[in-house]
């Protein structure tokens, strides 16, 4: 059964297209013969009031019968097909959440991670699948927040041998914390581009953006050097990388004000245009792509990603050059984001909140905690799980119960034991706060290929105001 079968049949496009594959294929699985799912289908489209109660049909009917609205004025009642990896990592809250995504009218599939945790709307390790529209808290408030990965042509030694260099590099060419800008702006042909001043909101901010260029901000967001083992050749964007260990510089760090402006702008204006969701449901508020806010988002959105990627790209040429290396490859994706891709034979909105993208081949880095090691991977392209994986570890401890839980004493004790050097960070961070990367990483060996491992050596973050860390404390 696909697609052109079931709109031959009748089947509107969108939402009923993934239920109506998940119910033929739950239909297959009982037995049934593909002839006797036809007709039970072509009946469903034809009067679905008739199958509401039927066992098999009836998620099918329901998304289909006028008559099963909710009194909000939006039909919440069906679930649209999703899959789960690593659940007994994930808290409840966030279960809950990609509950509520699957059950808007226009969702047609989704996949929760591993490292999922509660977030705004969408949970953290979130991807759903919608027809037509985009949710700006599915994306985050960090629009196109990522990963970048450069690999040197040296041996991971060299940092005991010249600490005091590489310690200098990251302390004089990363910028760190909320609001915090560059004493110069950079120059970069991402703040030539033409979408500044043809977005009617993208103008308001390029100023600071121009400032913040460059900068990483604060939260769980990081620049670090490490050593890296590759297990089996890679072959990036930036050359071909052989079995064998490298020193490596990577970075965490997305869009800074500009995404989070824009996000809380189109989420504002999709919760007006929603205002009869259930309360529950406004964060997952919609634009229709084919209307003026819908289309000004995606927009705002795809420009977000070039200004984070020329983020990265900033950071790493100012690090490496005053570190005196030469790159020989890297790596660098995104998450907190939406792309159009073919899902069930239909164009639809993937969007991937805190997920890595993992399609065939798809190179990737899936970062653990300053203390855990990270994984450059390669995507099964695996369809039950919108071709995603996991963007990290996970939180497991909220900020706040960090702060109250956590000690310094004893994670510096931890980081000693490991060979880490920490220039700076908030208690929030520590690696306790995160979930065991190797849980995360054995719960979705389905969903990507291993190639090689980063352990962190040399790691500098933001610190919190009010338990910042310095290494002479």
């Amino acid at each position: 059964m696909d697609t052109s079968t079931l709109v031959a049949l009748g089947c509107p496009p969108g939402k009923p297209i993934g239920i109506a594959l998940a119910v033929a294929e739950s239909a297959a699985a009982q037995g049934l013969p593909e002839s006797e799912i036809r007709r039970a289908l072509a009946a469903v489209f034809t009067t679905p009031a008739a199958f509401v109660d039927d066992p098999l049909y009836k998620p099918l009917a329901r998304e289909l019968d006028p008559k099963q609205g909710s009194p909000e004025g939006y039909r919440l009642h069906s679930y649209a097909p999703y899959h789960i990896w690593g659940k007994a990592l994930i808290e409840q809250g966030a279960l809950n959440q990609i509950e509520r995504a699957v059950r808007l009218p226009i969702s047609v599939r989704g996949a929760l991670m591993p490292d999922a945790h509660q977030g705004y709307g969408l949970p953290v390790g979130g991807v759903l699948a919608t027809y037509n529209a985009v949710i700006p808290y599915a994306v985050g408030v960090d629009i196109a927040c990522r990963m970048r990965l450069s690999i040197y042509d040296i041996s991971p030694h060299v940092l005991d041998q010249k600490k005091e260099r590489f310690r200098r590099a990251l302390e004089d060419h990363t910028v760190f914390g909320v609001g915090e800008t560059q004493e110069t702006r950079p120059e970069h042909p991402i703040m030539d581009d033409p979408a500044w001043w043809e977005h009617p909101i993208a103008r308001q901010f390029r100023d600071v953006a121009w400032r913040q260029l460059g900068t990483s901000g604060s939260g769980n967001h990081f620049a670090e050097f490490g050593a890296l083992e590759v297990r089996e050749t890679l072959s990036t964007p930036l050359g071909e990388v052989k079995p064998g260990k490298y020193l490596a510089l990577l970075t965490h760090s997305g869009s800074r004000r500009f995404g989070f402006e824009i996000a809380n702008h189109y989420t504002q204006i999709a919760m007006n245009m929603r205002a009869t969701l259930p309360k529950d449901y406004l964060h997952l508020a919609w634009l229709e792509l084919n209307r003026s806010a819908g289309a000004e988002y995606w927009a705002a959105m795809q420009l977000a990603g070039r200004y984070a990627s020329a983020n990265h790209a900033i950071i790493h040429e100012g690090v490496t050059k005053a570190a005196r290396l030469t790159v020989i490859g890297g790596v660098e994706n995104h998450h907190n984001f939406a792309w159009e891709e073919e899902v069930d034979g239909q164009r639809l909105i993937v969007h991937r909140k805190g997920a890595t993208p993992a399609g065939p081949g798809v190179l990737g880095v899936i970062p653990g905690s300053m203390a855990a090691p990270g994984y450059v991977v390669r995507g099964r392209g695996v369809a039950a799980s919108l071709n995603s994986a996991a963007h990290g570890a996970g939180r497991r401890m909220s900020r706040a119960e960090a702060f109250n839980k956590l000690e310094w004493p004893i994670v510096k004790k931890k980081l000693k034991q490991l060979g880490i050097d920490l220039l700076s960070a908030g208690l929030d961070e520590a690696p306790a706060a995160y979930k065991p990367i190797e849980q995360v990483m054995a719960a979705q060996a389905d969903l990507v290929e291993v190639l090689a491992e980063f352990k962190p050596k040399l790691v500098k973050m933001d610190g919190s105001p009010r338990e910042r860390y310095h290494p002479e404390d």
